[in-house]
């Protein structure tokens, strides 16, 4: 019994794992060695690199790409053209705005939130997060800011301005300590 729609069109590698009623669009790619769990929905030109493991209802719009050795938890979705490097951790429920790119080795806790629209309701597009960083639970990351390598953003926090490198940042709006 086929529970899970696969585009003759994707390109699976190696030894991956596909969970049930999932949906892997035209053009996807998907590495060796990854597993996805159930009810994923995966859109033309979304890209996952080899070793990585992306839990049950994880949504990936067009043109996301995620690199290798990551781990994309429960419930996190894309609003597409989002890039994330690689070793990177995105913890359930957290949503990537059109236009987010993420660097290596960043850890995303539960529930964190960008967004690409200005006041104006015009598009912008995401943050722009540096290597080696660590947002925490619910922080909310303004359009067009740019995260430096090293930041630290605290739970709660939200973040309207550019953050410094090696900086701590906490408050509403979060301001460096």
């Amino acid at each position: 019994m086929k529970t899970s729609f696969i585009s003759e069109k994707a390109k699976i590698g190696k030894n991956v794992s596909i969970g049930h009623f999932c949906v892997i669009d035209e053009g996807v790619e998907i590495a060796d060695n990854v597993v996805v769990e159930h009810y994923c929905i995966f859109n033309k030109g979304v890209k996952i690199g080899k070793n990585t493991i992306v839990k049950s209802y994880v949504e990936l719009r067009q043109d996301t790409i995620i690199g290798e050795d990551c781990f994309i938890d429960s419930k996190v979705s894309s609003s597409g053209s989002c890039v994330v490097g690689n070793n990177v951790t995105l913890r359930y429920e957290s949503i990537l705005a059109r236009g987010v790119q993420i660097g290596n080795n960043c850890y995303l806790c539960p529930r964190v939130m960008t967004n690409n629209l200005n006041d104006e309701m015009d598009a912008i597009g995401g943050a722009k997060i540096g290597n080696n960083c660590f947002i925490g639970t619910h922080a909310v990351l303004q359009y067009g800011i740019t995260l430096e390598d090293n930041v630290i953003i605290g739970s709660m926090a939200f973040v309207n301005k550019n953050c410094e490198k090696g900086k701590t940042y906490i408050g509403i709006p979060a301001k460096p300590i």
